[in-house]
């Protein structure tokens, strides 16, 4: 990989975590089923993409 492509990967992991790190606090706040279970559903995707970038990376 570049270092172009490098940066852009350490760019998208800080992304994804920041998603699931704000999943995980609106899951804490709702108080709707529903919507939390679709809130975690969301964190779970984001979690996939985080791997997936680290799969690039090994």
């Amino acid at each position: 990989m570049t270092s172009k492509e490098l940066l852009y990967v350490e760019d998208a992991l800080g992304h994804e975590q920041y998603f699931q790190t704000k999943c995980t606090e609106a899951q804490e706040m709702l108080q709707d089923s529903k919507l939390k279970n679709t809130v975690c559903d969301m964190q779970q995707k984001h979690q996939q993409i985080f791997n997936s970038f680290i799969d690039l990376l090994n």
